[in-house]
């Protein structure tokens, strides 16, 4: 592999280590929150998903800066809504503020989900393109296990704690946003949006030393090629990408429904229910970065090999057989059970739905519309994020444990049946061939 296109793939990928990190570090200064500013319920859950709804609105407006200004300029000024965000959060005197500053963070991570992944896609060979977009998604489980440790080494070091908890994210914030500049555009962009064959021609090489003028120049021609059958409208819903919008909208829909996010950012709480006080509850939160990181690293190394749709496969039957568990363990009152569930839940997350959602969202549409198809999925992702988070602090409250985790394995087996029915492979395939394979002509 070019080692140009690991760095490159890695510096975009490094928003998800952003995202990852901002999204749950705030499981840590929760309770704290609520306490501190005598927040009722109703307006705790406003404010735990606060961020999700930045990330909704950024999501869905994602796609916009990214065709008009390009993916470089774009996941740049990610950086900067991550470095607002953190600091406005660390410093925020009233609920206000901080909900305001939680919302700007959103906004870099609902963007930074359409075009991180889709930047990867577009500069990425085909035989490596499912490791190098599936970095992004390690980078966020990345992201989650250090702000699993972050909060557990900062808990104890004063009244303030959570504010450093929050406000630590703006290193590593102006760090990627440095790195940024060293980004290349992406070729397609070049050729498909802006008509600069020649930058085109220049990226391309760069991405491919060996290759021959003549090699360059023909993928460039095939880039276009594809582009151009597209037609010249542009329109996005039209019948013709029903196929696409249709996978992009379940696998986001699936991906919230078995509970995911539920879980990871109210992991300590899920862990007091069982009988475990708050520190042992933060520490087997950390067991649940370790584990979300460890096979991760099992989802990106079987991508490639094994194929999305057979990751989907083995997630689908996981996430039911764990899912299943921890409902009968909160039935039985085998609480003993739960963190081990936990554990294998997560798991079957990382090989399965983690491994593959922002890959398979960014391979799937053609490149005239990959924004447009990047934010339709992602949106689609975070409106579900955000309404779980909103009401999951309430469906504990009304209804025992038990059901609400069958709920999720319900929602697993729905998603079984769709990846057997539905889900197409893409592995290997050059990004302009899926869309012939998905009968967009």
């Amino acid at each position: 592999m070019n080692g140009r296109i690991f760095f490159w793939s890695l510096t975009s990928a490094l928003a998800g280590f952003l995202f990852g990190f901002d999204t749950v570090v705030i499981s840590g200064a929760e309770k704290t929150i609520q306490s501190l500013w005598g927040l009722s319920p109703g307006l705790h859950g406003i404010a735990m998903a606060s961020a999700l709804y930045g990330t909704v609105v950024g999501s869905l407006l994602g796609g916009w800066p990214a065709d008009r200004f390009g993916r470089k300029a774009t996941l740049l000024w990610i950086g900067v809504l991550y470095l607002v965000g953190a600091v406005g959060s660390g410093l925020a005197p009233n609920v206000g503020t901080f909900i305001v500053a939680r919302v700007i963070g959103g906004l870099g991570i609902g963007i930074s989900t359409v075009v991180a992944p889709m930047y990867i896609s577009e500069i990425a060979p085909p035989k490596y393109r499912g490791r190098l977009a599936g970095m992004f998604q390690f980078n966020i489980v990345f992201g989650i296990l250090i702000a699993f440790v972050s909060n557990a080494l900062l808990a104890g070091i004063g009244e303030n704690a959570w504010r450093w908890m929050l406000g630590v994210a703006a290193f590593p914030s102006l760090l990627y946003a440095v790195f940024c500049f060293g980004l290349p555009e992406s070729p397609r962009w070049l050729l498909s949006r802006k008509g600069d064959r020649q930058a085109a021609l220049e990226v391309l090489q760069r991405i491919e030393p060996e290759a021959s003028k003549a090699e360059i120049a023909g993928e460039a021609d095939q880039i276009m090629s594809a582009s151009s059958a597209e037609g010249p409208s542009g329109h996005f819903w039209t019948r013709r990408l029903r196929k696409p919008i249709m996978l992009a909208i379940l696998i986001a829909f699936f991906n919230q429904l078995s509970g995911i996010n539920a879980i990871l950012y109210f992991a300590p709480r899920i862990f007091e229910l069982t009988g475990l006080g708050t520190k042992a509850a933060l520490l087997q939160s950390i067991g649940i970065g370790v584990t979300n990181l460890v096979f991760t690293f099992v989802g990106l190394w079987l991508i490639d090999r094994l194929g999305r749709r057979t990751l989907l496969y083995i997630g689908s039957f996981g996430y039911i057989a764990s899912l299943g568990l921890v409902a009968w363990a909160f039935f039985t009152e085998h609480l003993a059970l739960v963190p081990i569930c936990i554990f294998a839940f997560i798991a079957a997350h990382s090989i399965g739905q983690g491994a593959v959602i922002w890959v398979f969202i960014s391979e799937i549409f053609p490149n005239r519309h990959r924004a447009e198809g990047q934010t339709l999925g992602s949106f689609t992702h975070w409106i579900f994020a955000a309404l779980l988070t909103t009401f999951f602090p309430k469906m504990v409250s009304a209804f025992p444990p038990g059901y609400v985790f069958s709920f999720f394995a319900g929602m697993m087996v729905l998603q079984l049946i769709w990846v057997k029915t539905l889900v197409p492979e893409t592995k290997g395939v050059p990004l302009e061939q899926i869309q012939k394979q998905l009968g967009i002509e």
